[in-house]
């Protein structure tokens, strides 16, 4: 699963999506009172994007998904990155130990373009069963 991410504590999320050119999944200012698993108080700006989950994985297609649908100013990417804290979060979910992934070429230019970091958080499949031999 992948979303594009911006945090910072001067974040606006409505001049984020007049800047991107799209609407978030989720955004919250800083001081905002954020409800859900819990009441509490957004400790700084976020504004996210997510594309839904595909089967099999196909990382780069989620990425081209999310940065080819929104503005292709790179000036706007450049300030954007430049104020805020940007990335692409993905949520890697291996069904098997030892998998890997390729990214294309194609992919990580769109990231450099924007100047937006690669964040994984990476599950592996055999979790489950390590801690039961453990």
């Amino acid at each position: 699963m992948a979303s594009l991410r911006f945090w910072g504590d001067d974040l606006d999320p409505h001049e984020v999506t007049r800047l991107i050119g799209v609407a978030p999944t989720s955004a919250v200012s800083k001081g905002e009172l954020i409800v859900g698993r819990g009441p509490r108080v957004a400790r700084s700006g976020r504004w996210s994007l997510k594309v839904n989950r595909r089967q099999p994985g196909d990382l780069s297609g989620q990425i081209e998904e999310i940065l080819l649908g929104l503005t292709q100013d790179l000036g706007v990417w450049r300030d954007l990155s430049n104020r805020f804290d940007g990335c692409i979060f993905v949520g890697f979910f291996m069904v098997e130990r030892n998998e890997g992934y390729n990214l294309s070429p194609k992919t990580l230019k769109l990231l450099a373009d924007r100047e937006l970091s690669l964040l994984l958080d990476i599950y592996s499949g055999q979790d489950e069963v390590d801690a039961l031999v453990d």
